[in-house]
């Protein structure tokens, strides 16, 4: 066997994660015919196929499970050993960077991440937004040291990454001042027919909302629906219609966003999670956002 190219290696790593040259070139920001180049070069060095394709997927191989095994641990290792000499770097402050799932509502995202800054150590936060699949992309090949999610990793995706549950918050909906007294009375059964703001039909919550006026028999009218939580926040404001939020930071939102508290749904809420490629958390940034989050923000 010739020596091995690490960057031949990576871009065997990332097509076994994603399941296709067509995914990995997303990710890796290459073509698919660099990907399929290098990877005939790293099968020629290993004397082996690495794949075989089954329909429009990728399979690994014997040799490939037994190649991508290893590629886990060099990656790891490279991972721990670039945050270790940032970390000792003088005057330079540690980076930590930060995928959040854009169904997560922006207090709650700040409430878990604010620990962080207040360490002695100095930390420089990069935050950046996404769906859950394109962060856990980005965590497998490193571009992330975190993932803050509402769910959890999907059953069945290739990532080497790690739940760490955070907590959970009940959901409860907030009306402008004018109208909260009159949504207040009679809650939940105020809902039917009132003017809602809801996330998208895709969300997670959304579908759990949609179950629970089911179970009542409520009809709200949706209004508008939102992918991002802070612009739902924003046109409750204006007063457009009820929305939801997380009950943990009931107090911030009716403060920010000049509106009250009107009601809180039953048997509705989110969990919220840490996803890191260590399976035991040991970086003193991640520890704090993990602990804090467990032991303040969703203690109650």
């Amino acid at each position: 066997m010739r020596h091995l190219n690490y960057n031949h290696l990576l871009y065997f790593w990332t097509v076994a994660r994603e399941g296709s040259i067509a995914r990995a070139s997303e990710v890796l920001f290459l073509t698919p015919q660099t990907i399929s180049g290098q990877l005939k070069l790293l099968e020629e060095a290993i004397g082996k196929p690495l794949f075989h394709r089954v329909g429009r997927r990728l399979v690994l191989s014997e040799t490939g499970q037994i190649v991508n095994q290893y590629a886990d641990e060099i990656f790891s290792l490279g991972a721990e050993l670039t945050q270790r000499m940032k970390s000792h770097d003088p005057g330079a402050p540690f980076v930590l960077n930060v995928g959040i799932v854009n169904s997560i509502a922006k207090l709650i995202a700040y409430q878990i991440l604010q620990p962080a800054l207040t360490l002695e150590e100095d930390i420089r936060l990069v935050c950046w937004e996404g769906s859950l699949e394109k962060l856990l992309a980005d965590l497998a090949v490193h571009r992330l040291d975190l993932v803050i999610s509402d769910h959890p990793i999907p059953t069945g995706l290739s990532v080497k990454a790690y739940n760490h549950k955070l907590g959970e918050s009940g959901v409860s909906f907030f009306s402008g001042t004018r109208h909260a007294q009159r949504y207040r009375n009679a809650f939940p059964a105020s809902l039917d027919q009132a003017p809602v703001l809801l996330p998208v039909n895709t969300s997670a919550l959304r579908r759990r909302l949609d179950d629970w006026f089911e179970s009542l028999g409520l009809r709200p009218q949706v209004v508008a629906e939102f992918d991002d939580s802070a612009l739902l926040k924003a046109f409750g404001e204006a007063d457009i219609g009820l929305f939801p939020a997380p009950t943990a930071i009931a107090d911030k939102v009716e403060s920010m966003y000049s509106s009250r508290r009107v009601g809180d749904v039953d048997d509705v809420h989110e969990t919220y999670y840490a996803i890191s490629p260590e399976r035991k958390i040991k970086h003193p940034a991640i520890l704090s956002i993990t602990e804090a989050a467990r032991e303040s923000l969703f203690s109650h």
